[in-house]
This record gives structure tokens, sequence and C-alpha cells, in this order.
């Protein structure tokens, strides 16, 4: 797809209700290291800050604006479990599978740990930095923004807005998106962005084609977020699974990676996960309600990438 043709597509409902329609299917149903390609606000002392970016559309030859991964994150007697899960590419997970079987035993304990280690939901996407008061370096660049359920869910809500006095909006359009001003402040000992939101639509650039063309062309790729050849197969991760828990399935040394990173991570929420992707029994009868609450559901989401990108590089 042309630059001229991806302009063309833009003003075109089709292509808005294709996005919108892959928004409605998520709502119905990584080898950690320093990559200068991401972006991620600076905080103050008070783990509060504050930002503008601009979220930019699908590059050429990829369909959506956004890579959608999950992760798991939970300590044992053998160290961190520190992995993609292989339910993002629609495959079979050893950990999904476990905690399958701990959430059927019947037992609470076993329901917690499978809690402690169940997966959680990050997205990817290209930005641009509009503004960045600590780092103004970063400011007229494109970035990959790791972010999670909450912020996704106001991309969501500008998409399809609550109230009949609110127009629709593709927030990743060049033409008809609008920036978004990050507002981060500290609640009940976590970062927290309830309070981001979108600005009023406007051309970016001010629709000059000329520049926007040469931004969408510095835009980096998502499919590799989640491209089969980047996931450990099956028998690796069951074997690093193995190394972390040994031969008791229940071991713990008490410390998920929900408890510490939301004690260590400078950039947290427990609504928020911002995942760096790795380079990547039988069960006894239980409500299938409870069941899909722990294996599948995002509703609880936390960790950081400064924090998984730190105890990659404990290991």
């Amino acid at each position: 797809m042309s630059f001229k043709d991806m302009k063309t597509r833009s003003k075109s409902p089709t292509s808005y209700q294709s996005l919108a329609a892959e928004m409605e299917k998520l709502n119905k149903r990584s080898e950690s290291y320093k990559d200068d390609r991401f972006w991620k606000p600076a905080l103050d002392k008070a783990s509060n800050g504050y930002a503008v970016i601009r979220f930019l559309p699908a590059v050429e030859g990829e369909d959506l604006p956004w890579a959608r991964v999950w992760n798991h994150g939970f300590r044992g007697p053998g160290g961190w479990y520190i992995e993609n899960s292989l339910t993002t590419i629609g495959l079979k997970d050893p950990v999904s599978e476990l905690n399958s079987q701990l959430w059927n035993s019947g037992s609470d304990d076993d329901k917690k740990l499978a809690r402690d280690r169940k997966r959680r939901l990050s997205y990817v996407s290209n930005i641009l930095v509009v503004s960045d008061p600590k780092n103004p370096e970063n400011e007229g660049k494109v970035f990959l923004f790791p972010y999670g359920k909450k912020i996704f869910e106001k991309i969501q809500s500008a998409m399809n807005p609550e109230y009949q006095d609110e127009k629709p909006m593709n927030p990743f359009d060049f033409w008809s998106g609008a920036d978004f001003k990050l507002k981060i402040r500290q609640v009940d000992g976590y970062v927290n962005y309830e309070r981001s939101e979108f600005a009023d639509a406007a051309p970016l650039f001010g629709g000059d084609d000329k520049a926007l063309e040469e931004l969408w062309k510095k835009q980096h790729p998502l499919k590799e977020f989640t491209d089969p050849k980047n996931f450990k197969s099956y028998d690796e991760l069951k074997a690093r699974l193995h190394e972390v828990l040994g031969g008791d399935i229940r071991a713990s040394v008490n410390e998920s990676a929900a408890k510490g990173g939301a004690e260590t991570a400078s950039f947290d929420d427990e609504d928020e996960t911002p995942r760096p992707v790795r380079k990547p029994v039988t069960a006894a009868p239980a409500p299938k309600k409870e069941q899909k609450r722990v294996v599948e559901s995002d509703d609880e989401v936390e960790d950081s990438l400064s924090y998984f990108e730190k105890l990659a590089g404990d290991e």
C-alpha cells in the first residue's frame, strides 16, 4: 500500500469500520534487553509525569497499528520465569495449562498461585513524541510505546464514544487523529494513568503530506512481536518452567511479579502492562466462568518495561 493509497483509505468509512471491528474482536474474547526503539515517560520523585504523544498508523505491509502480546512473569525457587505466552499466537502454553490444573484443584491456595502466575496483556504501537519535558531530545522522534489495558481502553473509547454528542475518532490516523496527553500520578502506591486523555482531533503536521510520509517511513514494523519464530517452543518453555519450579508445581518463594513490580518499578500501574517482548495434566471439572476469569482474563495487569529489563539482567 502506497502513501497515496493510505491517505485515500483513511477517508473511507470501510477503513475505519475494519479497524473498529478488530477492536471489537479483542473485547469478545523476549528476551528482555535495552532497546532504544522503546520510549517511556520520565517521572519525578513523586512518580508524577506528563508527556504528549501521537499514536501512528500501521506501517506498510501491516494491517493493524498495534501488536498484542500475552506474557508471564513470576518467581520460583529456581529464579524468575519471564516469557511470552504461546497463547499470543494461538498455541497451547505450559503455564496456562499448569494454571488450569491449579485453579481446578479446589484449593484456595492453588487458586491464589494461579492468579499470581497468570498471563498479562500488553500492546505495542508506534508513536511520535510531541512533548517530553524531562527529555526534550526525544521530541519529534518515532518510538515504540508499550502500554496496557487502561490506555487501550481510552483508545477504544475514542473510536467508540459512549455518548451521542461525541464523534468517533481514529487515534492512529495522520489526518483525523489526535495528540494523547499522558498524565501520570501516584495513587495508592501505584503509578496511575486514569487522567490521560486525547486532545481535539487535528491533522498531524497540519496535514503536510511530505512531512507525514517522511514520518511514516521512520516507523518500526510490529510484526516481529507476534512472529512465531520469535517465540520459544512449547518444550523450551516447559523446560524453563521446570527449572524455575523444580518438580513441585506449587513451589513458591511468595514473590510474584505483581508484588515485586509494585515495590520497585519506576513505570508501573496496577491497571497497566507495559511489557517487553521476549524473542522469543488432567483437570477436575470446574465452572467455566471461573476458569476463564483466571486463565484468560486481563483484568489484573501490572509490571513495567524497566522492571522486567532489570529482572532479566539480574538472572
